[in-house]
């Protein structure tokens, strides 16, 4: 991506899975995790089932995709209208520092926006620095440290 040009950036398209796969496995690698084939195929299905909060955006740069990121919305007992919640965000690595994954995250607040959501939040792990980074550039961090209980 030249520093000059921005990206596309728009909704993937049930044509694009074979794009998006890559990159959302490599995230989940990122994170040291590992997912089934099964929950890809069920991911991807949720993104284009219109009863799905769920929504998948990509930056595309000359055509190729460079950069994704997942938003779903759900309510909350705080708020009287709907929070997004941002739960993904890769961009490839040869792209990064360029300006795509805040890019990305100014497309989820306009969807956030749009569907008149009270709130847009994410979270990351407290080693992750670059994303960090960005993010105490583009917004607040609120001091939530998050739990998890096995079941």
């Amino acid at each position: 991506m030249s520093s000059n040009r921005p990206v596309e950036i728009r909704p993937l398209a049930a044509s694009d899975r074979e794009a998006w796969q890559p990159l959302f496995e490599a995230y989940i690698s990122f994170y040291e995790s590992e997912l089934p084939k099964e929950q890809y195929d069920i991911t991807w299905s949720r993104f284009h089932d219109p009863e799905e909060p769920m929504h998948v955006l990509g930056a595309f740069d000359e055509g190729r995709l460079v950069g994704i990121v997942h938003a779903l919305f759900h309510r909350s007992t705080w708020l009287p209208d709907t929070t997004c919640y941002l739960q993904d965000l890769y961009v490839d690595d040869s792209q990064r520092g360029r300006g795509v994954g805040e890019a990305l995250i100014e497309k989820v607040a306009l969807l956030a926006r749009d569907k008149n959501a009270g709130r847009l939040y994410w979270l990351t792990q407290e080693k992750n620095d670059a994303a960090r980074r960005l993010y105490d550039r583009v917004a607040v961090a609120p001091g939530f440290i998050q739990y998890r209980k096995p079941l």
